[in-house]
C-alpha cells in the first residue's frame, strides 16, 4: 500500500534540458501489479511516445515509471489520466463480480427452498 513507509508515496525527476515531456515518476511501495497495469493504460494514449517501468531492486518496494510524450503534452497529464482510467477498470471488475456474487446468492437460497 502506497505511503506506509511515511515517506511520499510519488516522486517526480525530469531530466535537464526538457520541458516536461520526458518525466520519470518514483512510486513508492508498489510492485508490478501497479506498474505494467498503468503502463498498458498510458501506452493508449497515442500521444505517449515512450512508457515503461522498472523496478530498480527486488528487495526495494519502489516503480521507476517513465514517460515520454509528442510534442508539448506535460507527460503528467498521460499519468494522471492512466491513473484514472485504471481506476474506472477496478471499479467496473468490482462491480461486476459484486453483482455476480449477488445473483449467485440468490440462486443457491432459492435452490435451498
Amino acid at each position: 500500500m502506497a505511503g506506509t513507509g511515511g515517506g511520499p508515496a510519488l516522486e517526480t525527476i525530469q531530466a535537464d534540458g526538457t520541458d516536461g515531456n520526458c518525466v520519470t515518476f518514483v512510486l513508492h511501495d508498489e510492485d508490478h501489479t501497479l506498474g505494467n497495469s498503468l503502463r498498458y493504460m498510458v501506452m493508449k494514449n497515442p500521444d505517449v511516445e515512450f512508457c515503461g517501468y522498472c523496478i530498480t531492486h527486488p528487495s526495494e518496494s519502489k516503480i521507476n515509471f517513465r514517460i515520454q510524450t509528442r510534442g508539448a503534452l506535460p507527460a503528467v497529464e498521460p499519468f494522471r489520466k492512466g491513473l484514472n482510467d485504471l481506476m474506472g477498470v477496478c471499479q467496473h471488475v468490482l462491480n461486476t463480480f459484486e453483482r455476480s456474487m449477488k445473483e449467485f446468492r440468490a440462486q443457491k437460497e432459492e435452490e435451498m427452498q
